[in-house]
């Protein structure tokens, strides 16, 4: 099964400092939940676990993850991901376009497109499921994104940091490390259930 997602989210930060952090594959990774780069191979292809807990259970996901088609002039690039889950019957693979794009106030936007392939256990949550699963990821992986520009918007700009010179080098703390909580993004799904339910009965 595939799931395709499109999504653009605004940025409290310039272009520039959006496209450094993009770049930053560990960073990156560490704004989605439950995700975590656990090697960097080479430059470009680095291994990680996704966690996901459901109640008193939880399953973990092991895969690779490769940066390719780096656009400096565009600030584009692409990611490509695949694993499987501990077990072995589940597996996984995305295709993720991401740009970042000028927008007014000299703010960005960060603009993805992404392919999602599954198949085993999880692809037997169906197209719809998986989309609302996506979405509430995503919101997650986009809230944290922006905070961590945010953060190095601020440090760039700080004059103590210009004037040493170590603007480009100071690191920034990581995001939370927060487990992909499985019944959150199960009750979202049961609202929306509900809701195209309601919208049905009513119509």
């Amino acid at each position: 099964m595939k799931v395709q997602i499109e999504k653009t989210y605004p940025l409290p930060c310039s272009p520039d400092v959006a496209w450094e952090f993009l770049q930053n594959v560990e960073a990156v990774a560490a704004c989605m939940p439950g995700a975590k780069i656990t090697e960097r191979v080479d430059a470009n292809h680095y291994k990680g676990t996704v966690t996901v807990k459901v109640g008193p259970a939880t399953m973990s996901f092991r895969g690779e993850v490769e940066m390719k088609d780096v656009d400096a002039i565009a600030r584009s690039l692409r990611l490509l991901g695949k694993g499987t889950d501990s077990t072995g019957s589940s597996g996984a693979s995305m295709n993720l376009a991401a740009r970042v794009e000028p927008a007014e106030g000299a703010l960005c936007n960060l603009v993805g497109s992404s392919e999602v392939s599954m198949s085993g256990k999880a692809a037997a949550f169906g197209g719809r499921m998986m989309n609302t699963v996506a979405d509430q990821i995503l919101k997650q992986f986009a809230d944290n994104f922006a905070a961590q520009v945010r953060a190095l918007e601020a440090q760039r700009a700080s004059p103590t940091a210009a004037g040493n010179g170590t603007a480009s080098t100071v690191p920034i703390p990581p995001p939370a490390a927060n487990e992909l909580n499985g019944l959150a993004l199960l009750w979202s799904i049961l609202k929306d259930w509900l809701r195209g339910l309601f919208s049905r009965k009513t119509a």
